[in-house]
């Protein structure tokens, strides 16, 4: 995939200016948004990058366009994941609604900082040394496991890292927040509002999202264009998706079981590609192993895409069972048989 220097910066440019936008939106008018104006802003960066995609297609071809599509549903899959920790966070430091779209956003640039840098890293380990997926690989088979085995996190589950331990422990902190400052003063000196710890645990957060996503988006595509800007587009309306969903989040019960199978399967497939370019001196004696399968993109794209709604609907149906068995059980029973259960 030939991309010209200057197409790299025109997009580079353009993905900055929007993100400029909407840190100016959050800057000069702090407020928790409205369904309708999240819904809209959602709708305008998925048909961006669904638009984007068109435009790789024409250029490129429908490969890479594809490859594109599959890294961007499935990165925007582990994002809405990661939405679930940010609730969690909110709901333990107690952020009050109106400034959490500022949190949201910091941590939504410091992810995409942290991808930008593991992406560059990325690139040159997969350029160089082959063996590099066997690891990718297995971690992500790791990954897949332990999410069927220990599900989503909830409150209860959320402790405090040694970064957060030992910011507590240093920085002069506020006991409250002063707006959506981070700074603010107590008794005559400066000191840090909660709401930088809260910033100091969405980071660590990204970063360790970051390390799953990145061998992920990989195993779809070693292209370095389409990789950064299937995450930017992931990440991008990810504050808006975190306000439209709200309670949803919780009746999504069964994505951590869907994002285990994409991430299994995407492991394999990572490990079934170093087998097909072996040259690890052990396996084969460095030679490549042609009977390893090589997975078409659009049998990657099928799949991810049916299993995550697969698993979104059943989640939904579930929560629905649940809701309205709950419902039937509170009401209270009729007269006539409450009588007959007394005598």
């Amino acid at each position: 995939m030939d991309v010209a220097n200057w197409v790299w910066l025109g997009t580079l440019a353009g993905l900055t200016g929007l993100l400029a936008m909407d840190l100016f939106v959050i800057s000069r008018r702090p407020h928790e948004p409205s369904l309708r104006e999240s819904a809209l802003w959602v709708c305008a960066y998925v048909a961006l990058a669904v638009g984007f995609g068109l435009a790789v297609w024409s250029v490129w071809g429908g490969v890479y366009a594809g490859e594109f599509f599959a890294g961007w549903v499935t990165e925007y899959s582990l994002s809405v994941d990661n939405l679930f920790v940010f609730v969690i966070i909110m709901t333990r430091f107690g952020v009050p609604r109106p400034y959490q779209q500022k949190v949201l956003l910091i941590g939504i640039v410091l992810a995409l900082l942290l991808r930008g840098a593991f992406i560059a890293a990325g690139a040159v380990l997969v350029e160089r040394f082959v063996w590099v997926f066997y690891i990718f690989g297995a971690f992500l088979l790791y990954t897949a496991w332990k999410l069927v085995r220990h599900g989503e996190d909830d409150a209860d589950d959320f402790n405090e890292n040694v970064v957060i331990r030992w910011s507590r422990r240093i920085l002069p902190l506020s006991p409250a927040y002063d707006a959506d400052r981070l700074t603010t003063r107590l008794e005559g000196r400066r000191v840090f509002t909660p709401l930088l710890i809260v910033m100091v645990a969405i980071g660590t957060t990204d970063l360790i999202f970051a390390l799953d996503s990145i061998p992920a988006i990989f195993g779809l595509t070693q292209e370095p264009y389409l990789v950064f800007t299937a995450n930017v587009f992931a990440l991008m309306g990810l504050r808006q998706l975190y306000f439209l969903l709200g309670g949803l989040l919780d009746r999504l019960t069964y994505l951590s079981v869907g994002l285990s199978v994409v991430l299994g399967f995407i492991g394999l497939k990572l490990v079934t590609e170093a087998l097909h370019d072996n040259n690890v001196p052990f396996l084969n004696g460095g030679e490549p192993i042609p009977w390893a399968p090589e997975v078409p993109i659009w049998v990657s794209l099928a799949f991810i895409g049916a299993t995550l709604t697969v698993t979104t609907v059943w989640s939904v149906v579930s929560s629905w069972r649940q809701a309205r068995s709950a419902s039937v059980s509170a009401q209270p029973a009729p007269a006539g048989e409450a009588a007959s259960s007394q005598r």
